[in-house]
Formats: structure tokens, C-alpha cells, sequence
């Protein structure tokens, strides 16, 4: 099974102003954010609009990126259906695209018990072949994957790793009490990364690092160094930049940002619209310090 860490962004899904889809533009994003040393892609996360997207759609994404990657890191496909029949179909067909493995969300809208995400998750384990990321994050699903509960999924060797989004870096280390490194632990929470990499994370599903890719590789390799007094400093800059990654118009946020960088649109489908007045002057000030204030960093070598 795979051994997976370091920095797997979760992309964006690039659209055109009407909502379609906007294949070429998320190709040449891929190709930026590859180039920056990502270790793998996260495609279909909450972050990629997952579900905005048709079926036929998400597949186009898939292999876009598989395209895209063309096999020099893990292309990663989120499942995040009404249903558990509805993401085991999703699974073959996307196993079948040609990803190498998944990161499976509880099933949307009813928020399961115990029992019923344990056979969730279980039960699509088996219609998988490729290895899974365990995601959770119950304050936005509403459904908690407790340390408790990853010792019993520890049973199924499929489940890799956990992205630990609960936005408590307490869990941590009970998720390591309770299972040792049975789990790669991914951070899942972009303003908590320092944190979680101190308490042991080993990798990070970032999202504002699709605008600043350059900038957030580097943190992450002075982190995975132990140059904590440098990766503070980098830091302390990034923060108010990393906190566009949380709350309910992340999505916004984070595509106004990689429009305002120049690696893409901030188009977004509906519900979702584009973020504008006050709100809109508010992130795009916080977006524009950073900018200004973009620290300089060694190139990377090869």
C-alpha cells in the first residue's frame, strides 16, 4: 500500500464565467503547483467543487489530471456522495480512470452514527483497489471520525491515512495515542499546519498554497527540516493568508487569491457566486498584503 506524506494540494476545479468547466486552465494550474514540488494532487476535494460536478464531469477532472501528473505523483480522487451505493459506482469508475487511490468523505447531507459511518467507510473500501485517505471533518460534515474509530478502521489495510481537519491540534496526538503511526496523518486545516507538523503530522492537504506554491513547499520543507525559527518567520507572514482557508466561502477565497496571483479564475458554479462589496474588499486586502509582502526564497533545485 502506499506510503504517502508531504504537501498533496487540494485543487480547485477551474471553470469558465458561465460555471463549465475549464479544463485547460486547471491543466496549466496543475502544472504550476507540480512544478513547485508537490508531493501528490487531491482532486474532487471540497475545495475542487466536488459537488457542483455531474459525474461525466468529475471524470473529465480525473483525467485531466492523470494527464496532467503523468504518473510523477499520486493523482488522489475525493469521494464525497449522498450515498454509500452512490460512492462504491464512483469508486470503480474512477479506479477505472486510472487514479491511485481516494480520499473518501463521510456520505453528504444525513450525518451518520458510529455505526453507519464505519460501514461507510468499510464498505467502500471493498469496491476499492487503491489505497484511502480517511477524511474528517466534522465541523463541516457534521460527522466525527474519533481516535476510537480509526483503531477499528485500522483493521482494513486500504485506509493509509487520515486528513485531520477538526480544526483541534489536540487530535493529534490522540489520534497518535490511540494508533501510533498506523496512519499517515495529513494536516487538513492550512492555518494549523505549524501545529499539526510539530505534533507529528508527516503531510499537509493544502489549499492556499494553490496560490502561493512556491511559498508553501518552502515552509513545508523548513518544517520537515526542523528550521522551526525560519519556518515561523515564513509563518507569521502566511498566516492571515491561511485563514482564507477556513470558513464557509473558503472556496471563493482561495480562487480570488489564485486569480489575484495570476495562476487562474476565481469563477466558481453555483449556489456558490463570486465574493463581492465589503466582504469582496476584505479578502482581496488581506490577498494583496501578502502579496506585497511575498518573503524571498531560495529557488529549488531541480
Amino acid at each position: 500500500m502506499a506510503n504517502w506524506s508531504g504537501v498533496f494540494p487540494a485543487a480547485t476545479t477551474q471553470m469558465h464565467e458561465d460555471g463549465r468547466l475549464n479544463l485547460e486552465a486547471t491543466a496549466r494550474h496543475l502544472e504550476v503547483v507540480i512544478k513547485s514540488g508537490v508531493q501528490g494532487l487531491v482532486m474532487l476535494g471540497s475545495l475542487g467543487e466536488n459537488n457542483t460536478l455531474s459525474r461525466d464531469e468529475k471524470l473529465q477532472v480525473l483525467k485531466c489530471a492523470l494527464e496532467v501528473a503523468n504518473g510523477k505523483i499520486p493523482v488522489i480522487s475525493g469521494v464525497s456522495e449522498l450515498s454509500t451505493d452512490m460512492a462504491c459506482d464512483f469508486v470503480q469508475a474512477a479506479q477505472n480512470a486510472g487514479v491511485d487511490g481516494f480520499m473518501v468523505l463521510p456520505a453528504m447531507v444525513y450525518h451518520s452514527d458510529e455505526r453507519e459511518t464505519l460501514n461507510h467507510f468499510f464498505t467502500v473500501a471493498k469496491a476499492s483497489t487503491q489505497p484511502i485517505i480517511i477524511y474528517n471533518n466534522p465541523l463541516a460534515y457534521k460527522v466525527d471520525i474519533t481516535p476510537q474509530m480509526l483503531e477499528e478502521m485500522a483493521k482494513e489495510e486500504k485506509f493509509v491515512a487520515i486528513k485531520e481537519s477538526s480544526g483541534d491540534p489536540r487530535r493529534i496526538t490522540d489520534v497518535f495515542n490511540h494508533v501510533g503511526d498506523r496512519y499517515t496523518v495529513f494536516s487538513g486545516v492550512d492555518d494549523l499546519a505549524l501545529e499539526c507538523t510539530m505534533l507529528g503530522a508527516t503531510g499537509w492537504i493544502a489549499g492556499i498554497g494553490l496560490a502561493f506554491p512556491e511559498e508553501n513547499q518552502y515552509l513545508w520543507d523548513l518544517m520537515q527540516a526542523g528550521e522551526w525559527e525560519k519556518a515561523r518567520e515564513i509563518y507569521r507572514w502566511y498566516t492571515p493568508l491561511l485563514h482564507l482557508d477556513v470558513g464557509n466561502k473558503f472556496v471563493q477565497n482561495i480562487k480570488l487569491a489564485i486569480q489575484e496571483t495570476g495562476l487562474g479564475k476565481e469563477y466558481v458554479r453555483a449556489p456558490r457566486l463570486i465574493l463581492e462589496g465589503a466582504e469582496r474588499q476584505r479578502v482581496l486586502a488581506t490577498i494583496h498584503e501578502g502579496i506585497k509582502n511575498r518573503p524571498q526564497i531560495p529557488a529549488r533545485v531541480g
